[in-house]
């Protein structure tokens, strides 16, 4: 009998899973083949040209001895936890105040997503226009007569990674605004009365009852968040290309970037990449892990 009930789930959908298998055919050719072959080569001496010369760990030493990449992390670790805490906090308060029945809440809601649908080198570049000194925010508050007023984030090197928060948390959200809305929004309306009879102030509804049954979305949304920090890149070409001062914005995708197009040290770009992947794969298991493993065991 069970054996029966494994064939029929097997076959279950035959026709899409079939059609399916050429797309997980290049997941795994493409993806999981490129994978072991940056990890591979990141063990070697490659330059211009991939070759295996096997020198151990040698790049690796060479890449946490490196000022840059140490920079780079320290940057990418500061702007991240930032953008994570700003991101859920403000995405699930606009979420919370959308959750209110509001009149035209399509085009609030279309509103707050539309920068979600540019692409980081266009938001790097709008906002340095509106944080340039000359005609952007600055330059028009001293237009209309107050002279004493400074705001330059990106040419200050204590200032600029607040600068690149700002541009991400415009961009950013609106889609975790989405992501919290159609959490709230699967709420059973019978929680919300039960509360309201029993005289719950709703602050508290939502800090003890409601965040807790949104676990699993604001698992997914940190898991999203965080990843797409890892990956930044676009947005600090954008708006500073590392700098000022060198290294005040440098972050590790650029750092890959450069010894692999630039420097042609592929060892060390590789290196790099595959520390990049070790940490996104930090933040992949453990979700994977609540996700899945997690529903097993309860």
């Amino acid at each position: 009998m069970t054996e029966t009930r494994k064939r029929a789930r097997w076959t279950r959908n035959i026709s899409a899973k079939i059609a399916a298998l050429p797309m997980i055919a290049t997941a795994l050719v493409v993806f999981l083949g490129g994978t072991i072959w940056t990890v591979v080569y990141s063990f070697t001496n490659s330059k211009l040209l991939p070759k295996l010369n096997f020198v151990g760990f040698d790049q690796y030493e060479r890449l946490w001895g490196a000022s840059r990449w140490i920079i780079s992390i320290q940057n990418l670790v500061f702007y991240g936890v930032l953008s994570l805490v700003f991101t859920v906090v403000m995405g699930f308060v606009l979420a919370v105040l959308m959750d209110q029945k509001i009149r035209h809440e399509d085009t609030f809601r279309t509103i707050m997503l539309y920068p979600f649908a540019l692409s980081f080198i266009v938001t790097g570049l709008a906002w340095q226009w509106i944080l340039n000194p000359q005609f952007g925010i600055q330059g028009i508050l001293r237009g209309w007569g107050w002279e004493s007023f400074t705001f330059d984030p990106l040419n200050n090197p204590q200032t600029v990674l607040y600068g690149l928060l700002i541009a991400g948390l415009w961009q950013g959200t609106g889609f975790v605004m989405c992501l919290m809305l159609a959490g709230l929004r699967g709420i059973d309306e019978d929680i919300w009365k039960a509360a309201r009879v029993d005289g719950i102030p709703t602050w508290k509804t939502y800090v003890v009852v409601i965040i807790p049954m949104m676990r699993a979305v604001f698992i997914t949304t940190l898991v999203i968040v965080a990843s797409g920090i890892i990956r930044l890149y676009d947005l600090v070409v954008a708006m500073t290309s590392g700098g000022p001062g060198g290294n005040a914005s440098q972050v590790p995708a650029m750092y890959v970037y450069d010894y692999m197009f630039q420097a042609q040290n592929l060892g060390q770009g590789f290196a790099a990449s595959t520390m990049m992947l070790l940490s996104v794969l930090i933040v992949l298991i453990p979700w994977a892990y609540l996700e899945f493993g997690g529903r097993k065991h309860g």
